[in-house]
């Protein structure tokens, strides 16, 4: 999006305020282009024989944006079950789904083995029940690498005391298990966190993965996660992916040189591929001047969007109504009836009641996480694709509310019972009267 004459812009001239006039705010609004810009640059970083980038879609799971990423040529990072069927229904092709789950049950990944898709498993119990059950169905093995990283303690999945992953140190174990069952290990995985800068944390994690890796023959592929960092301020600040894909593709080309064969390179992007792709606009319901403070307060809440109150998460956020004028220092708030708050002591030009604002870097992790919080509905999804907008999720009812919820005959029946009850005492009432009514008469 583009400040054009004025007006905020996407590709084809589309404005930004008209689509909130369209399709009405709270709106989520994803451009097509950034992502199509970003899968490219993943793809042109790495020079390594076989790359396959496979979309993590936990961070955007709208059906259309699947196919758009199937069309780009991307594989499909899953962690549920229903997170398969989306991309199964997407058009992928079951070799190109990886599923990634954690504590599920073995009901759930025997689902999707029937579905055919790429399993990596991440505890040593399930794999021992797996082998047992499946010593022919190829498998992946998550790896602890014991590395303490990314922006936030909640997104830090690859230390110590991490639910994820079998520990390194625990690869006798896990080989015990490989050559009594059977199994084979087509891959090995790792993922250390998200909104990780350094390129430092994923060549040391590289190196442990390039080690883990000689115990095991027969692999066809080594996924290294993802969690590459974005830049959330318009500051520049992301990891370097031309940098750290030169550093990956030297050394991994060597560790496959010493391995004997040629594998491939697999990277699980989510955020990186569409947070900067995503806008949420929402209209200002309120500016309220406080003994310290101006709110601009919302037409939503932590129910629409809640990284900002979850992970502390910084979002840009500008006032798209104006595009020049005095500043103002603003704390955006939502609507829920709890603290949720957008950006504190924000500056942007000064807001009046009725002015849109845009929230930037909406494209991950946040319609996905959205909730009906105070019985609020969730917003529209609007995808721009070759200059045109287009509706990829319709704003819910009161119908969507209630689709699955059910009056149960218990209630009926107490309200039934409590009309019979109103009845007797209206009678009762109406027995009195007629005797009061005789007493006066005689």
């Amino acid at each position: 999006m583009q400040l054009n004459n004025g007006e905020f812009q996407f590709a084809g001239g589309i404005s930004a305020l008209e689509l909130c006039e369209t399709y009405g705010c709270p709106l989520y609004v994803y451009d097509y282009d950034v992502i199509e810009r970003q899968y490219k640059r993943l793809t042109t970083a790495f020079d390594v024989k076989n790359l396959k980038i496979n979309y993590a879609c936990k961070a955007l799971t709208n059906i259309n944006i699947l196919k758009l990423m199937n069309s780009l040529g991307a594989g499909l990072d899953t962690v549920s079950i229903q997170e398969v069927h989306l991309g199964l229904l997407s058009g992928f092709k079951p070799q190109d789904i990886i599923y990634t789950p954690n504590c599920v049950s073995l009901e759930e990944i025997t689902e999707a083995v029937k579905l055919g898709v790429r399993i990596n498993i991440d505890n040593i119990s399930i794999l021992e029940q797996f082998g047992a059950m499946y010593p022919d169905y190829p498998v992946c093995i998550r790896i602890n690498p014991h590395i303490m990283a990314g922006g936030n303690s909640k997104i830090s999945v690859g230390h110590i005391d991490s639910k994820f992953g079998i520990s390194f140190h625990q690869m006798p174990h896990v080989i015990r298990v490989i050559e009594t069952t059977g199994l084979k290990v087509e891959g090995l995985h790792m993922h250390t966190g998200s909104e990780i800068l350094d390129s430092e944390v994923f060549l040391f994690g590289a190196d442990i993965l390039f080690k883990q890796a000689h115990h095991f023959p027969d692999l066809d592929y080594l996924d290294f996660g993802s969690g590459f960092k974005v830049s959330y301020k318009n500051d520049g600040i992301e990891t370097d992916i031309e940098d750290l894909g030169q550093q990956i593709s030297k050394r991994f080309t060597f560790f496959c040189k010493e391995y004997g064969r040629d594998l491939t390179l697999m990277f699980e992007p989510g955020k990186y591929l569409v947070s900067e792709a995503g806008y949420f606009f929402a209209k200002v319901n309120v500016v309220k001047q406080t003994t310290s403070t101006v709110f601009a307060g919302i037409d939503s809440g932590l129910n629409h969007l809640i990284r900002p109150m979850m992970y502390d998460s910084y979002h840009s956020i500008i006032n798209i109504s104006k595009s020049e004028g005095r500043k103002r220092i603003y704390t955006v708030v939502g609507y829920i009836c709890e603290t949720d708050t957008f950006g504190v002591n924000r500056q942007m030009f000064e807001i009046q009641e009725g002015d849109i604002l845009c929230i930037k870097n909406a494209g991950a992790y946040c319609f996905t996480m959205a909730s009906n919080y105070n019985s609020r509905f969730r917003p529209p999804e609007v995808l721009i694709y070759n200059g045109q907008h287009h509706l990829i999720r319709k704003r819910e009812t009161m119908d969507d509310l209630l689709y699955n919820q059910v009056e149960a005959d218990l209630f009926q029946a107490t309200l039934q019972s409590g009309e019979n009850m109103l009845d007797q005492l209206n009678g009762q009432k109406e027995t009195v009267k007629q005797e009061n009514q005789n007493k006066e008469t005689e």
